[in-house]
């Protein structure tokens, strides 16, 4: 699926990701650098933690949906960008050898009453591991060009 444009998504529309498996070497990398936290970063202390083992950032994990998400091609030709986001919810932990998956769906559409060569869409987001359990959801605001000509 490529050059899709404003004008191409409806509300309901449906997409699915392809999948990314993330490691324990990811998680310890990312934790180290962004997100020190000792579940995240210590496999011993991870044990002891509420989460009884080493778990990934929520924001590793929202990284991680956005690149798997525009990997599929979805947005490339037409993302102008985005004024936010909300209703991010971590749900359960990911943990070493989850593979994830992202599935997004139109909620809302809006042609840009002030600029004729853009729109809005209001996208919620579902992030689901490789057994169908949802980890996180989220909705995106994204501004995308509208088709040329």
């Amino acid at each position: 699926m490529s050059d899709r444009y404003f004008d191409d998504f409806k509300v309901g529309d449906q997409f699915t990701s392809g999948g990314v498996t993330i490691t324990e070497s990811q998680i310890l990398d990312f934790a180290l650098a962004y997100d020190p936290q000792p579940f995240h970063l210590d496999k011993t202390a991870a044990q002891d933690s509420p989460f009884g083992g080493l778990i990934a950032s929520g924001f590793q994990t929202l990284a991680l949906a956005f690149r798997i998400f525009y990997q599929a091609n979805i947005i490339n030709a037409c993302s102008l960008g985005s004024p936010g986001m909300d209703e991010l919810r971590w749900l359960k932990p990911v943990r070493p050898g989850d593979t994830l998956t992202v599935r997004a769906e139109v909620l809302e559409s809006r042609p840009s009453r002030s600029r004729p060569d853009r729109g809005s869409l209001r996208m919620g987001y579902t992030v689901v591991t490789q057994t169908g359990e949802t980890v996180m959801t989220f909705q995106v605001t994204h501004i995308f060009a509208r088709r040329p000509g």
